[in-house]
């Protein structure tokens, strides 16, 4: 595939051209060299509305002569029951070290059980906070069994991270995924989504590096 301008290559917008040109790219040529830099890659994702690692790759096969269809017929002949690493949160020091000591105090964290559980059936033991006034729970005494209480929570840094450090973005169709940090965000995608919008929302996921929580399951 031979590329003479920038609409030939694959998932090329119009408005790519004013962003290309904010960060000093004018021309194919220049644009060519860019992809082949990591460092200018990078800058490009930046950039550009609605462009992933994987569209920068399909842009360099492309320069190099239409790598994109070998690596298309690749990927289709992957399995569902192949591991592939899932994609990682970009994340400092701090943030890890709160992730771990949650994890520990999830460990440690007790069943706290609905007051008086085993002896009535039909209450369940969902928890539900003691109110009576003579409940010896509510009033702490011993060998009663432990209530919620704020000394039991994670640390606030994390708190409602997925626990792999991404922060969880619920989307509903693939435009939505243009807004979408890959570095800090991964997507859930909503229950209510049929099984065709589902597979366009991934698709598109996969070409821009974001990871997705909830994906499709496929049978071999």
């Amino acid at each position: 595939m031979s590329v003479n301008e920038f609409k030939d290559l694959p998932g090329f917008k119009e408005e790519h051209v004013e962003q290309l040109a904010a960060i000093g790219i004018t021309s194919v040529d220049e644009l060519k060299a860019a992809v082949s830099d990591e460092a200018k890659s990078k800058e490009i994702i930046k950039a550009l509305t609605g462009v992933g690692p994987k569209t920068v790759e399909s842009w360099k096969d492309a320069f190099e002569g239409g790598k994109t269809a070998k690596a298309e017929a690749a990927t289709e002949i992957v399995e569902a029951g192949v591991y592939t690493p899932s994609i990682k949160p970009e994340l400092d020091e701090a943030t890890v070290n709160a992730l771990a000591l949650r994890a520990i105090k999830s460990g440690q964290r007790p069943a706290f059980k609905r007051q008086e559980w085993y002896r009535y059936k039909m209450l369940g033991e969902e928890w539900r906070r003691p109110r009576g006034i003579h409940s010896k729970m509510r009033r702490g005494f011993k060998r009663r069994p432990p209530m919620v209480e704020i000394g039991y929570r994670g640390p606030k840094a994390v708190r409602g991270l997925h626990p792999s450090g991404f922060e969880e973005v619920m989307v509903y169709n693939a435009d939505s995924l243009d807004k979408i940090d890959p570095k800090v965000q991964a997507i859930r995608i909503g229950g209510t989504v049929g099984v065709k919008k589902r597979l366009v929302i991934e698709a598109r996921a996969a070409e821009l590096g974001i990871r997705v929580l909830n994906k499709l399951q496929r049978k071999v």
